[in-house]
């Protein structure tokens, strides 16, 4: 259920138009055709084969890291700038959404980079430390390594749920590195990871077996590339929130879960103060991202928008049985207003 806007979030402001057909209201078919959504079959439909123009790129991300991508550069006409995108937590640069939007924006003229997380897309090989969501060091060397690929005059980022926490965390903390994005579009995202956490922790079950299953395959994969690994510390434990305290334990360099948590968490005043534009995505029937975490939130200071639906899911957005993407619309029309 949409959750009402009470006295906390007056402050919100909800400038969305996304509305829906008959029969995608409910938050979890959406937040399920995001990701399940048959993007590179409705794209070739459309003529467009978006992986067999992408270059595969192994970056160095400085201090040894390595993380993986695809590069895709217009060849039939002048680019329009190069927009990085940024997965959700177990997803990877063929995500159906992130896939989706790629086509989108390849199809209106831009270069194209679909970065792949530590241990994302496959590539639990390529470091032997576990991925952690406050790696956001080699996230920035990562686009300092896709700049030099692709040094088209303006560049953006776009990233989903935790990407577009990481994507976020680039326009407040990257132009000091002298990396500036003309325009950032966070879809979804991560805002305060410890509600994150409960909310999937006390959220629809589905959503929680769904987060469970990626996440042990994604072990299995982690020690069948790194024999070394032992998870045993995991068995039995269903909550997120008792895994992260564990996995803050043994996996991180942080001294406890608040630390730990306190690396990725953003408000609202940070964003309004960030150094680069933003603009933000979400809806309050999310049941990953709570709504709350948005409160006080304004389109003034450096967020140009906040479009704030009362349906749509998490990453959903799907307007119609064509599956057929608003955010996508939307976020086509905010890059034309910048590039």
């Amino acid at each position: 259920m949409a959750q009402p806007i009470g006295e906390s979030d007056k402050a919100l402001v909800a400038t969305s138009t996304f509305s829906h057909a008959f029969g995608l209201r409910a938050a979890s078919v959406q937040s399920t055709l995001a990701s399940k959504r048959p993007a590179h079959w409705l794209w070739r439909r459309r003529g467009l084969e978006l992986n067999t123009l992408s270059t595969a790129h192994v970056l160095d991300c400085g201090d040894g890291v390595r993380l993986s991508g695809r590069h895709t550069k217009q060849t039939q006409r002048t680019s329009r700038g190069l927009v990085i995108l940024i997965h959700g937590w177990q997803g990877c640069h063929d995500s159906s959404y992130l896939y989706s939007m790629a086509s989108m924006l390849f199809q209106a003229g831009y270069n194209i980079f679909r970065l792949n997380l530590r241990d994302h897309g496959f590539t639990y090989g390529l470091n032997e430390e576990i991925f952690h969501s406050a790696r956001f060091a080699e996230v920035l060397g990562a686009v300092r390594a896709i700049r030099k690929l692709d040094d088209s005059q303006a560049f953006f980022t776009i990233g989903f749920s935790l990407g577009g926490n990481f994507a976020l965390r680039l326009a407040m903390l990257g132009p000091a590195q002298g990396l500036l994005p003309k325009l950032t579009i966070a879809i979804s995202p991560v805002m305060n990871p410890a509600a994150n956490l409960r909310a999937i922790d006390t959220g629809p079950l589905i959503f929680r077996r769904y987060f469970l299953g990626r996440w042990r395959l994604s072990l299995d994969n982690k020690r069948k590339a790194w024999p070394n690994y032992d998870f045993s510390v995991f068995n039995g434990l269903s909550s997120f929130v008792e895994i992260t305290k564990q996995f803050v334990r043994h996996y991180t360099e942080y001294g406890s879960y608040a630390e730990y948590l306190a690396q990725y968490t953003l408000s609202p005043a940070m964003l309004m103060d960030a150094e680069s534009a933003v603009a933000l995505i979400t809806a309050r029937d999310d049941s990953v991202i709570p709504i709350g975490d948005f409160s006080g939130l304004e389109a003034r200071g450096s967020v140009i928008s906040c479009d704030i639906s009362e349906r749509g899911g998490h990453c959903g957005f799907i307007e119609n049985w064509r599956l057929d993407s608003w955010a996508e619309r939307r976020v086509a029309a905010l890059l034309a207003l910048h590039d």
